[in-house]
């Protein structure tokens, strides 16, 4: 039999590259907005965005032309100068948040790395050097750094690394009495995600971040909000803090803020953001001009073309046409959500439904082993939602 070429490129894959991934035996070549197409030119509906990450699809036009027409003038400076692009999208994140300033990373865990540096050194230049315990939630996410892997609140993340960094104390999501018996003069921020993304789609409890806000402010410790994942349009808001009037003192963005573009945001009040100074934090590629332009272009268009409202109206769609199949299918424990951030806890493994939605041509994937994920780009169609529902009733009736 002769081989294709997804195959040749697989068997090579499989030679030169770390085990770190568990990849499915397909080699996306293209796509345009909400459709993926493989080697061999078969198309997939894509409800994964790239793990949350390309929320205006993919090769979005407009993304496109700005990552063009910056590429064409300069690739890479570094900070030690102004560049224009950083200073535009620096802004656009200062006018449309609660913060006053930003400093631009090439990740997620390198936002929270940064979030964790500013709170320990806020309190450090206060004098209050003992201050340096970060409170996180059991089951958050926060990175693959050391940094970000001491915050997060799963032990399979740790497992095979400690010692992990000392400082770092995990308690139960919406659990407020949990962080009023541990808040105490040595913890100088409390650290969630506003919704738990990879620990299972899980919802703050109503007045839960409110109570967490005064707790900080009761206590002087510093709340960080990591939205890494609901943040630029995720959950239906710019910010998923604007959900629950919850404001944080610092706040971490990556994934959806460059569309696929390595890009990260830490921002903070001015107050706070006053503990760095030239030396104390730094990034080589940190607001790329190729990558602020593409995340510029973000910001633009979802102001232009209403992204957010179809965020919200799909994301209903998307959660009753769901329920419709818990209603037939026992297996189906609970969906919930929030914008297009969903999930549908199963009394079973998901793992072998991602595989056969795959075949059907549909990218979903299976957190903590039986909670399918759906976040698929903010521009998604209701044509699309009905389609993957059509293909999970037929598939969910051969588990039934």
């Amino acid at each position: 039999m002769n081989k294709t070429k997804s195959d040749s490129i697989i068997e090579e894959s499989e030679k030169v590259f770390a085990n770190t991934y568990k990849r499915a035996q397909i080699v996306i070549d293209k796509g345009a907005g909400a459709t993926l197409w493989d080697k061999e030119g078969k198309s997939y509906t894509d409800f994964m965005a790239g793990i949350a990450v390309c929320g205006l699809g993919h090769c979005h036009p407009a993304v496109v032309n700005a990552v063009k027409a910056q590429a064409e003038k300069l690739f890479h400076i570094s900070s030690l100068y102004y560049i224009e692009p950083q200073t535009k999208l620096a802004s656009w994140l200062v006018k449309n948040s609660f913060a006053d300033r930003v400093f631009f990373s090439n990740s997620g865990t390198e936002a929270n790395e940064a979030a964790i540096k500013l709170a320990r050194k806020y309190f450090w230049d206060k004098g209050e050097k003992n201050r340096f315990k970060i409170i996180t939630a059991l089951k958050s996410f926060h990175g693959r750094t050391y940094g970000g892997l001491s915050a997060t609140g799963q032990d399979k993340i740790k497992k095979g690394f400690h010692p992990i960094l000392q400082g770092f104390e995990n308690v139960p999501f919406n659990d407020i009495k949990a962080i009023e018996e541990k808040t105490d003069k040595t913890v100088c921020a409390i650290m969630l995600e506003p919704v738990l993304g990879e620990g299972g789609i899980i919802l703050p409890e109503p007045g839960y971040l409110k109570e967490v806000r005064k707790i900080c402010d009761r206590t002087g410790a510093l709340l960080i909000f990591d939205e890494i994942q609901t943040g630029i349009g995720r959950t239906g808001k710019l910010f998923g803090y604007m959900n629950f009037n919850v404001k944080p003192d610092i706040m971490t963005l990556a994934k959806a803020l460059g569309n696929g573009l390595p890009i990260g945001a830490m921002l903070a009040k001015e107050d706070i953001a006053k503990a760095f100074v030239p030396g104390s934090h730094g990034s080589t590629y940190g607001g790329n001009p190729v990558a602020c332009a593409g995340a510029f272009a973000v910001a633009e268009t979802i102001e232009q073309e209403k992204i957010l409202d179809n965020c919200i109206t799909q994301g209903e769609y998307l959660k009753k046409r769901l329920n419709g199949l818990q209603k037939k299918y026992s297996f189906i424990k609970d969906v919930r959500g929030i914008g297009l951030m969903i999930g549908a806890e199963l009394n079973i493994d998901g793992s072998d439904i991602v595989k056969k939605a795959l075949e059907k041509g549909f990218l979903i994937n299976c957190i903590q082993t039986n909670i399918l994920r759906f976040i698929p780009p903010l521009i998604i169609k209701k044509e699309n939602i009905n389609a993957l529902i059509n293909a999970l009733d037929d598939i969910f009736s051969n588990f039934a």
